[in-house]
């Protein structure tokens, strides 16, 4: 029987909390496996009771370097407790002191990109360019601490391995085509009232909360030379999230993004 320790507290939103989602479920339903995993509460309520699963809540410490610190001083003790051999970090960032042999996923390339750093930069947002170049400090290192890096792919892993000077292993996560077509509820009414207004328009779907670096200026720039190309059809761009700063997670502020989303809706 093997015993893991998941490691779910720094997933928040995107990738993380897909990743879990999947992740947990499939583990649940090995045989030869337990696992512990840790969860913030909110989290936790989304799974109710899976075999082979033991779930510990801990409560959100207010912010990513909060929560660093309570992670390095709570976890070693929960992982002894629990009997655990080996601990996955799937948030980027390594335990310090793992007492067993640790696996990190490392999946964020905003701290490998000089082009983010460049962008929050010129858009003022000062803050989060200083809060990613702490991250990506915690990040690097946090390579260096796990026995086994793993990212999604083979370009980010070999991304990796030249910002940190260690050896980093490429798994693709996939995906459970079975889990993925199961799901054959209907829509929601007011969506696919949306949805069947547009039906002779060529319809365009962006899933995603905002931020800046999914580039919803670059796609909001892009629809009219679409449409003209086209020959004048028209094309219709669906979004999952509001343009409003404040209905998104994160600190990226939605209004100029929102203001461009008018100004080619009139156009």
């Amino acid at each position: 029987m093997i015993r893991l320790f998941l490691n779910g507290m720094a997933a928040s939103a995107g990738g993380g909390l897909t990743y879990l989602r999947n992740v947990i479920p499939h583990l649940s339903r090995r045989v030869d496996t337990e696992t512990v995993v840790v969860l913030n509460p909110a989290m936790r309520r989304e799974f109710g009771d899976l075999p082979n699963a033991t779930f510990v809540e801990e409560m959100e410490s207010g912010g990513a370097l909060r929560r660093f610190i309570r992670e390095q001083t709570r976890l070693p003790k929960l992982i002894r407790r629990s009997g655990a051999q080996v601990l996955i970090s799937a948030g980027n960032f390594a335990l310090w002191n793992s007492p067993v042999p640790q696996i990190l996923l490392s999946r964020n390339s905003l701290y490998t990109s000089g082009d983010f750093l460049r962008d929050v930069r010129a858009r003022g947002d000062y803050a989060i360019w200083a809060d990613t170049l702490a991250k990506g400090w915690l990040a690097r290192r946090s390579i260096n601490r796990a026995e086994l890096t793993v990212a999604p792919s083979e370009a980010f892993a070999e991304e990796l391995r030249q910002w940190s000077g260690s050896n980093v292993l490429s798994l693709h996560h996939g995906f459970d085509r079975d889990a993925f077509t199961s799901d054959d509820a209907s829509l929601p009414a007011a969506a696919k009232a949306q949805l069947e207004q547009s039906r002779d328009a060529i319809r365009l779907l962006f899933v995603s909360h905002y931020n800046y670096y999914r580039n919803f200026e670059t796609l909001f720039r892009a629809m009219p030379i679409l449409s003209s190309r086209l020959k004048g059809r028209q094309v219709k761009l669906f979004l999952t999230c509001r343009l409003k700063s404040e209905e998104n997670p994160g600190t990226y502020r939605a209004e100029s993004a929102a203001s461009l989303a008018n100004d080619v809706r009139v156009s």
